[in-house]
């Protein structure tokens, strides 16, 4: 918008001038790629390769898991070519069965006794390396990364070397300090001595992730708060209910989510300590899709179970989840 002005030019007539009032910015002044909206793209492009990544990786695999879950997948049709669909009979073959609630049953109970354990002994390492001289700590923090390192199977393989029925040390050891009758005691021969290594392997595995958090954890504590709890008389016991564990219970949920996560789908240590023997009575559910699918070569049998298995966890998380939460607001 503008006014028109009258002036006098150099010749001293008249001139009109053009003065501009002010008004809303026009749309050539700035360009669509301006800094503010270039901005606010650059997180969506940043996460675009992970996203991706994401989809490609996990998404598909997990869509044509769902495909092969409704169909009649065996040798035959494997060698031939062919694509049966079935519907929901492998959903119904498996969820009528009892052999799936009883690995269900199993796997449920086995991950939560791991976690616990994990958590717990994490935990009191953690807040040992806290309490220790530097050189200590160096030395114990080298060790546990030394132990998370270790490749799962050379870690199984080196556990069953370990607990052999012949010439295994644990054996020997036992032997010695007076336990005669554990000389040739097979550890893979039963249900709950094979649970026992194969947890003695996880939880000894899974140490050294949540010590160390922990640690880093502890340091962001104000050095403050220990003083003037100990002020108020506070001994170690109460210092740690009232300054360490309010500050480390948001590590301590995340940490157990992650764990019941890594935990109920671990399935190396398993497989390979006795292939989820004896007589399939430490198959979990990740280890009873594969042995279904693969070993048996029911592989739509083995999608169903192995589709059924994320939603198992999935419940487990939620379930879990929604208690943190509920306990957080009741805090609040």
């Amino acid at each position: 918008m503008s006014v028109q002005t009258e002036g006098t030019d150099t010749a001293g007539e008249p001139a009109v001038r053009k003065a501009r009032t002010p008004g809303p910015p026009r749309s050539e002044d700035h360009g669509s790629g301006s800094p503010s909206r270039r901005g606010a793209a650059a997180p969506y492009v940043l996460l675009l390769p992970a996203l991706l990544a994401t989809l490609i990786l996990l998404g598909w695999p997990l869509v044509k898991n769902g495909m092969l879950s409704f169909q009649n997948l065996n040798p035959r049709q494997l060698i031939q070519h062919l694509t049966e669909w079935n519907g929901g009979d492998n959903y119904q073959e498996v969820l009528s069965g009892s052999d799936f609630w009883k690995v269900v049953e199993r796997s449920v109970v086995f991950t939560a006794a791991n976690v616990v354990l994990i958590m717990l002994f994490g935990t009191l390492t953690g807040l040992l390396l806290a309490r220790l001289g530097k050189k200590m700590r160096l030395l114990l923090m080298l060790g546990l990364v030394l132990a998370w390192a270790m490749p799962v199977i050379a870690a199984t393989t080196v556990y069953q070397w370990l607990f052999a029925q012949r010439f295994g040390v644990v054996n020997w050891c036992l032997d010695k300090l007076g336990w005669h009758s554990m000389a040739d005691y097979n550890w893979f021969g039963s249900q709950f001595s094979t649970f026992s290594v194969i947890t003695l392997i996880i939880v000894w595995q899974s140490i050294p992730f949540v010590a160390i958090n922990l640690y880093a954890a502890t340091t962001t504590i104000p050095r403050e708060l220990y003083e003037a709890a100990s002020l108020d008389g506070a001994g170690a016991w109460k210092s740690f209910t009232s300054v360490t564990f309010p500050f480390l219970r948001p590590f301590l949920y995340a940490t157990t989510f992650l764990e019941v996560i890594w935990v109920f789908k671990a399935f190396p240590q398993i497989f390979a300590i006795n292939e989820g023997g004896p007589d399939r009575l430490t198959e979990t559910l990740p280890v009873y899709a594969f042995v279904e699918g693969v070993g048996n070569q029911h592989f739509g049998v083995g999608a169903a179970i192995s589709f059924l298995t994320i939603l198992v966890l999935l419940a487990l998380t939620s379930y879990y989840l929604r208690m943190v939460l509920k306990q957080e607001e009741d805090e609040l």
